[in-house]
């Protein structure tokens, strides 16, 4: 069983993060059914070594030794959620110490919050074949209005986005979007205009036609439709070239978007701009499975399932990398893949060391990151 103390990360991402509102979320009920242009070099160099940090508090025993997790009793202070199934995707709500968390081969959604048995809210009908499920997980732009969550899935027929309302089946949003043997997952974000953004796998083609929805950055209003604004108006397409993407990540304060890919021969991180994709803005020709990502203030992170990490990078005001990058939690929760950025500006991870890793009595779990105080300290 692995267990580390849990590296503090990500100072810069306190700099300029998003307000919302202090309202919180009304109850949901428990539902059982229903060298690339943009900086470089764009590689990947050596990995620094984990930082050394601090124990946390309640990690660490009689003579030092680190505790570990009793079934699903984990002593680590920045687990909020243990003995899921592998996380697809997790949404912050408002209140930032509450999220919704999607598994990807069950399409439970829970509601999960620290010191709280997680409570199951919605159950999607998914078809987790071909790296599918539910891959997808956002709030509506006016979620403290609406209470509504955007999801997408993977079902028997398709790819497809759906909407989702306490005590309500799932709403078809978006549908058709081509499913294959490989590459079903997608992923979700809102852009900084309150568009919906839609990363399609290519399900197994080599080169999708420009009319099909698979290997697609769609952008699209609440209900499907095209978004204002894109480079078609008839079409929902914003962008082409994908073929696994992992994640896609909104900076609140610059609102520039980040799109993982995992790629024939490389893994990738673009900037996301109309048309098809550019080069690559960092590329990882080792392939360490990039998986979601996380942005705020010019910072990325971007957890990589097979080196059990999380490789963060920071550009300037014109998105070009600089400085070195660092990789953290280098084996701390072993096989991390989803990612997002709550409204205090505070990192949450969820794990997928079900899926081939090497889970421990408390895997899956969900994680949240508190950042580096002023003082170098990272215990609370």
């Amino acid at each position: 069983m692995r267990r580390a103390a849990a590296a503090a990360l990500l100072g810069l991402l306190l700099a300029g993060c998003a307000t919302f509102p202090e309202q919180g979320p009304r109850e949901w009920h428990e539902q059982l059914e229903g060298a690339g242009e943009l900086g470089g070099p764009p590689v990947v160099p050596e990995p620094s070594p984990p930082p050394q940090t601090p124990p946390q508090p309640g990690q660490e025993g009689q003579g030092g030794e680190q505790q570990q997790p009793s079934g699903c009793e984990d002593p680590d202070p920045q687990v909020v959620a243990t003995c899921l199934d592998p996380v697809g995707a997790i949404a912050v709500l408002p209140d930032a110490e509450t999220a919704l968390v999607g598994e990807r081969r069950t399409g439970r959604v829970l509601r999960v919050q620290q010191d709280t048995e997680p409570e199951l809210v919605a159950t999607v009908p998914v078809d987790p074949s071909g790296g599918g499920g539910l891959t997808g997980l956002v709030l509506s732009p006016s979620f403290v209005e609406d209470q509504l969550v955007y999801a997408y899935i993977t079902t028997p027929q398709d790819n497809r986005v759906v909407r989702l309302a306490a005590n309500d089946p799932p709403e078809p949003v978006l549908t058709g979007i081509p499913r294959g043997a490989t590459n079903n997952g997608g992923a979700l974000a809102v852009d900084d205009d309150g568009s919906l953004l839609v990363a399609t796998g290519n399900a197994g083609q080599t080169d999708p036609a420009p009319a099909s929805l698979a290997g697609k950055l769609l952008r699209i209003d609440a209900q499907g439709r095209p978004a204002d604004g894109n480079p078609d108006p008839v079409s929902t397409v914003l962008s082409s070239g994908l073929q696994a993407p992992g994640g896609i990540c909104v900076d609140p304060a610059r609102g520039t978007a980040w799109i993982t890919d995992r790629r024939a021969g490389e893994d990738a991180l673009h900037l996301v701009v109309p048309g098809p994709l550019p080069a690559p803005a960092w590329r990882w020709p080792d392939r360490p499975g990039v998986a979601g990502c996380a942005a705020l203030d010019g910072t990325v992170a971007v957890p990589q399932v097979q080196s059990e990490s999380l490789f963060v990078i920071r550009s300037d005001v014109n998105n070009l990398f600089v400085g070195a990058p660092e990789q953290q939690l280098q084996g701390a929760y072993g096989r991390m893949s989803a990612a997002t950025i709550a409204p205090d500006g505070l990192v949450w991870l969820g794990t997928i060391n079900k899926a081939g890793g090497e889970p421990v009595p408390s895997d899956d779990r969900v994680i949240r990151i508190q950042p580096l105080s002023a003082g170098g300290d990272n215990r609370q």
